[in-house]
């Protein structure tokens, strides 16, 4: 659960470019009439301060700083950050992050290193109608390298490791928590990737399709407390239309084999917490609609449904979990096309959130 949260750290109240200070001296007659084109370049670096909020997660802020680099004119734009929150639970995490494109974009490397202090406050947890309270501690590091081994196909191999210990707050929780069989655990894995990316770009494609299929094998050799396997099948496609609009579709699929609980598939889909609701194996099915204002301004409008399945811990009371939302982005760095976005997703009962980020949900 803790891992799955790492990759969902990206909840953002707004963002902005901090622009690289000017000279102290006054310009000259022939700097005023011809600008530099150092004056002209955009700044590498982003400010961003963070927030979340939802009914089930509290309110979280914080801020993320990361510097902007392309690695060559064929190359993406890299990234380089640290980010913290803290919650009105009090609970807070840090985080070490890159995105990294070179050689032509021929090798891509992801990696991130988080820790933090999470207190979750379920209301009825898993569908047992129990409330239950937790003390998570985590620490976790990941890392991605693929190869683009012929035109948009990439190949390579993922690691992970993570200490995780889930404790209740109270002697009734921990009760709770044994008869459940949630316990924390220590997990490291190894996997392979295997990549098919035509997008025009990462953080606002507007045409291409992006295929990741990959597998983890968690295993007590590498120093885990146990033995399972996991494996993603994430399909996303963009077609662009009208004035500027992109519809985008992602299908996404998690399945597990042998994992703890804790460990288990959970709904990936806006206006659900990480770990409320697990079972073996999930899958999920979004359309999104992204409306084009102008250059700078547009919405989206979203829906899609995920479902869990297999011998769930412990019996759900329903299998499909819908969503629906709307947002609202700016494009904040037109020339490496990255944009601030609002939005609201609505689930079944409670589950309900509004998140302001950098970049689309995906």
């Amino acid at each position: 659960m803790m891992r799955q949260l790492v990759t969902r750290l990206s909840m953002f109240l707004i963002a902005v470019a901090v622009s690289r200070s000017a000279s102290a001296q006054p310009p000259s007659p022939d700097a005023t009439a011809q600008p530099t084109a150092a004056a002209d370049a955009p700044s590498p670096w982003l400010l961003v301060p963070v927030l979340s909020s939802s009914p089930k997660l509290g309110t979280a802020a914080g801020g993320l700083g990361a510097y902007l680099h392309k690695f060559g004119a064929d190359s993406r734009v890299s990234l380089f950050g640290i980010m913290y929150q803290y919650s009105s639970t009090d609970s807070q995490i840090a985080s070490a992050f890159a995105r990294t494109s070179f050689g032509a974009d021929r090798h891509r490397i992801v990696a991130v290193i988080a820790l933090g202090h999470i207190k979750n406050d379920y209301a009825d947890y898993l569908g047992t109608g129990r409330p239950l309270k937790t003390d998570d501690d985590f620490k976790a590091v990941a890392a991605r390298y693929v190869f683009r081994a012929k035109a948009d196909w990439f190949i390579g191999g993922q690691w992970n490791a993570a200490n995780y210990q889930v404790l209740g707050a109270t002697a009734e929780d921990d009760l709770v928590l044994e008869t459940l069989g949630l316990r924390g655990f220590d997990s490291a894995a190894v996997g392979a990737v295997l990549m098919q990316d035509s997008r025009d770009n990462e953080d606002m494609p507007t045409t291409g399709w992006f295929l990741n299929v990959n597998n983890l094998a968690y295993r007590e050799a590498l120093g885990g407390s146990s033995s399972f396997d996991a494996y993603r099948v994430d399909l996303r496609t963009f077609w662009k239309h009208g004035g500027g609009h992109v519809l985008a579709v992602r299908q996404y699929n998690w399945l597990t084999s042998d994992a703890p609980t804790a460990a288990q598939a959970t709904v990936i889909l806006r206006g659900y917490k990480l770990g409320q609701y697990l079972s073996p194996y999930m899958s999920s099915l979004e359309v999104e609609e992204r409306l084009s204002f102008n250059e700078r301004w547009g919405v989206t409008l979203f829906s899609g449904a995920a479902a869990l399945y297999g011998d769930a811990p412990v019996p759900l009371d329903r299998s499909i979990h819908p969503t629906i939302g709307a947002g609202l982005h700016f494009v904040i760095k037109p020339a490496q096309r990255m944009l601030v976005n609002l939005e609201y997703a609505q689930g079944t009962e409670d589950s309900r959130g509004v998140y302001l980020k950098l970049g689309y949900a995906w």
